[in-house]
C-alpha cells in the first residue's frame, strides 16, 4: 500500500532506508520523546526495519522533493483496555530537522482517511508523552479530542514510566470536519 499527499509519499519501509532511518533515529531528541532508545548504528536501524517496521500498517514518510524517508507513521493495536473492537491507534515520528513544517499532520490526515473510508474503523486513537509539544500540536491540528492521561505508562523500551496523554477521533467527527 502506498499513499500520496501534496508533499509526501507514505510507503513501506525498505532495507535500503536504513541509513536515513539511522540519521534521524540516532537523535535523542526524537527517540526519547517517542519512548525508544536512540539507534546505535546503521545495522541497528536495519534490524528495526526488518523486525518492527516491515508490516502492512507501518509506512516511511518520504519527502517527495528528496525521495528520502524523513519519519514514520503506522497503525497498531496497543492491546490495552481502552482501544476496543473496530478501533486502532496511530503513531508517528519525524526527524528533528523537519519539525514544524506540517508534514506529520499531512500524513496523519491521509491515514485517517484510509482508516475510516477503507478499513472501516469507527475510532482512531493517538497519544503522546508529557513534554512532546510537537506531537500535542499534531493531535490538535488533526481534530483529535482529549480522552485521558495515564500517569504511569510503562515505557518498556526505556525501562521507565512516563505520563501518556491519550486522544481519540471518531468517524462521525472526522466526517463532519472532513470537508
Amino acid at each position: 500500500m502506498i499513499f500520496e499527499t501534496e508533499r509526501l509519499i507514505l510507503r513501506p519501509w525498505e532495507n535500503e532506508d536504513a541509513f536515513e532511518l539511522y540519521r534521524h533515529a540516532k537523535n535523542p531528541n526524537v527517540a526519547l520523546i517517542c519512548g525508544w532508545k536512540p539507534h546505535l548504528d546503521v545495522d541497528n536501524s536495519l534490524f528495526v526495519i526488518k523486525n518492527f517496521l516491515s508490516n502492512d500498517n507501518t509506512f516511511a514518510i518520504v519527502l517527495k522533493e528528496t525521495k528520502k524517508p524523513i519519519g514514520s507513521i503506522g497503525l497498531f493495536n496497543p492491546n490495552d483496555e481502552l482501544v476496543g473492537e473496530n478501533e486502532i491507534e496511530i503513531g508517528y515520528w519525524i526527524g528533528e530537522e523537519y519539525w514544524g513544517n506540517g508534514f506529520v499532520p499531512e500524513a496523519v490526515n491521509e491515514l485517517l482517511k484510509y482508516c475510516f473510508e477503507e478499513l472501516g474503523y469507527q475510532k482512531v486513537w493517538a497519544g503522546y508523552f508529557e513534554g512532546n509539544l510537537k506531537s500535542k500540536r499534531v493531535v490538535e491540528k488533526c481534530r483529535f479530542e482529549y480522552f485521558c492521561t495515564d500517569n504511569n505508562f510503562e515505557c518498556k523500551q526505556l525501562g521507565e514510566t512516563k505520563k501518556l496523554h491519550r486522544y481519540i477521533i471518531n468517524k462521525s467527527s472526522w466526517l463532519i470536519n472532513k470537508y
